[in-house]
């Protein structure tokens, strides 16, 4: 069972946190190949490693997979014909 816990309203919190300059330009790097800003890129790597503690047999390939088909799934909530 795959477990993850998205909480809204804490989502939404926007606060500073220092970083070391190399995890950022690794994000930056990474970010750039995938299409998404810095921040988003730093979220999507955190809720992959969530989801990895909670579900220790599942691979980073498939989990990887999971969320990007939740992100689709939520394009396409939003898209109206």
């Amino acid at each position: 069972m795959l477990a993850f816990f998205h909480n809204p309203v804490e989502a939404t919190m926007a606060i500073n946190v220092k970083l070391a300059d190399d995890l950022v330009e690794d994000a930056r790097r990474i970010a750039a190949i995938e299409h998404r800003s810095v921040p988003k890129q730093i979220e999507f790597y955190f809720r992959m490693a969530l989801i990895a503690e909670e579900n220790p047999d599942l691979s980073f390939s498939l989990i990887r997979e999971i969320l990007k088909a939740d992100a689709e799934e939520a394009n396409e909530e939003y898209k109206f014909n």
